[in-house]
């Protein structure tokens, strides 16, 4: 390997680590409670889900590829896909732009998660694909249900609830449409 691709293959890791929260942060049990009503727990998820969306996104492809261990040639399949979730995706510090339009990352996420399972769809190990699915959303639920979300510091591009929660917002509560 040429140094020059050494150097590439750093910069891409450590852009990857930047878009993950601290796994510690994700993982720490004294935050775990549950939530005090339905509202209280729609909240939070919707909170986590926004705050953790790359660490989430990482466990469900873990858990997808854990259902794919018997399965070589669909195994290669993902590999090739998961490169592409690595380079679009986790690596990158900026938009990433389609002629000359920034795309957003839940969008880039979204179709990334499309091609994945209809790749693996096309492999016939769409059970594995419906089941993996299945616990990776649910582990992921339940996470984010459970996840107290004191302590978080979303900043207002991350914020599910857009201005509402901005600094912009006029204190005495009312809102108007710009």
């Amino acid at each position: 390997m040429s140094a020059g691709m050494v150097s590439q293959f750093k910069e891409a890791t450590q852009s990857a680590r930047a878009t993950l929260r601290p796994w510690g942060e994700l993982l720490e049990p004294t935050a775990l409670r549950l939530p005090s009503n339905l509202s209280a727990a729609t909240t939070r998820l919707a909170q986590n889900l926004t705050h953790f969306r790359s660490n989430y996104a990482l466990i469900a492809l873990i858990v997808l590829f854990l259902s794919l261990l018997y399965h070589p040639f669909s195994i290669i399949v993902f590999l090739i896909v998961f490169a592409a979730w690595l380079v679009l995706y986790f690596s990158r510090d900026q938009p990433l732009e389609v002629f000359g339009f920034a795309v957003p990352d839940r969008v880039v996420m979204v179709v990334l998660a499309l091609v994945t399972v209809v790749a693996l769809v096309l492999t016939h190990v769409w059970l594995n694909v419906i089941v993996s699915g299945v616990i990776g959303v649910v582990l992921i639920g339940l996470h984010a249900v459970f996840r107290g979300t004191e302590g978080l510091v979303m900043d207002d591009q991350e914020s599910p609830y857009g201005a509402l929660l901005s600094d912009d917002a006029d204190p005495s509560g009312n809102y108007t449409i710009m």
